[in-house]
């Protein structure tokens, strides 16, 4: 089985080789030892090439959050209720989630999209009803999403990164919501890795030793139902991945094919990006991972994928928050790519 839309499986744009180029060769140029500053000049040629521009900037960010539930949460693999899901959408609305004070001190737009919650909060201002069901189904039990709906969640990711793309974004930050989701995700990158769920399943919003191995065991079910369809990246993201999961999936493809840089958050965006480069290989180009996240699994992803992420602040809160602490990060390589002096107009002898 295999209905993917014809829009997944495009190749992402180009990088601009012209810009890369006219990049490094400014690196050499400036009055530094060459890789003096480490990966911010890697970071710097990057997003030059992402962004066609010898000299990058990473003024506007777009930060999109997509929140829905899970029907996994039945079987108790998290330490937090299932209705926190409904009331994070409502304190994002009123700004006071981690990412809302971050976006505010970044001076990014920040969205929340809500695929759908057991308790809706109904209409808030500033976020947008993409409701798909109230929740996934139990993937312990059955498929996670039908095909239609993992088709729905992959387009509304596609149409934050088009609104995004509208706004003439430098850099656009997927985040997520949603109680049980690192039960999902670690279900998914196990059928993509074929690891083992002790190796992926970790505490998530804070379960113990007890949890963390009850969580395995549940993913082992999982895997066991579904085995013989996880071959196929698109078939385990729709039995294995969760709404919220699959629109990132979605996002990251758009945005690669779009040409919009795509800077990737921690373990359940991560795991949503391995998905998308199974499904579009080359929107790995456009993916620069933020930070390690502190939730166990995340490592293995992030060596499957070749990754470095740039920071490692023993974070995992999700909601695309890493991802946004590492906005000052680019912004301060690309500063210090545009605007050092040159050997040549500081007077300055270079390297014999």
């Amino acid at each position: 089985m295999n209905n993917t839309p014809n829009w997944i499986n495009q190749p992402a744009a180009p990088l601009d080789r012209d810009a890369q180029r006219a990049a490094d060769t400014r690196q050499t140029q400036l009055t530094k030892p060459p890789g003096a500053l480490g990966q911010l000049e890697s970071l710097a040629i990057r997003l030059s090439a992402m962004q066609g521009a010898a000299q990058p900037n990473v003024e506007r960010v777009h930060i999109a959050i997509f929140a829905a539930d899970h029907g996994v949460a039945a079987e108790g693999v998290s330490a937090f209720p299932q209705a926190v899901t409904g009331e994070m959408v409502k304190n994002f609305a009123a700004g006071g989630g981690a990412i809302c004070v971050l976006a505010r001190h970044l001076d990014a737009t920040l969205e929340v999209v809500n695929l759908g919650t057991v308790n809706d909060p109904g209409p808030l201002p500033g976020v947008l009803r993409e409701i798909i069901a109230p929740s996934t189904a139990n993937l312990a039990q059955e498929a996670a999403m039908t095909a239609e709906q993992l088709d729905l969640a992959l387009a509304t990711g596609r149409r934050s990164v088009e609104r995004a793309r509208a706004q003439g974004v430098a850099v656009y930050i997927g985040g997520e919501m949603g109680i049980a989701n690192t039960t999902s995700a670690a279900a998914l990158a196990c059928a993509l890795l074929n690891a083992a769920p002790e190796q992926l399943a970790g505490p998530g919003t804070g379960l113990d030793a007890s949890g963390v191995s009850h969580k395995a065991e549940i993913i082992r079910r999982a895997l066991a139902l579904h085995g013989e369809h996880l071959a196929d990246p698109r078939e385990a993201l729709r039995r294995l991945g969760g709404f919220e999961i699959a629109a990132l999936c979605g996002a990251f493809i758009a945005g690669a094919q779009l040409g919009v840089p795509l800077l990737v958050d921690g373990f359940i965006a991560t795991t949503a990006a391995l998905a998308a480069t199974r499904l579009c290989p080359s929107a790995a180009d456009w993916l620069i991972y933020a930070h390690a996240s502190a939730e166990p699994g995340h490592a293995a992803i992030l060596q499957a994928l070749k990754a470095q992420p740039l920071l490692n602040l023993g974070m995992r809160l999700g909601e695309g928050s890493g991802a946004a602490v590492a906005i000052p990060l680019l912004r301060l390589a690309c500063a210090l790519h545009n605007e050092m002096a040159t050997f040549a107009q500081a007077g300055v002898s270079n390297k014999d």
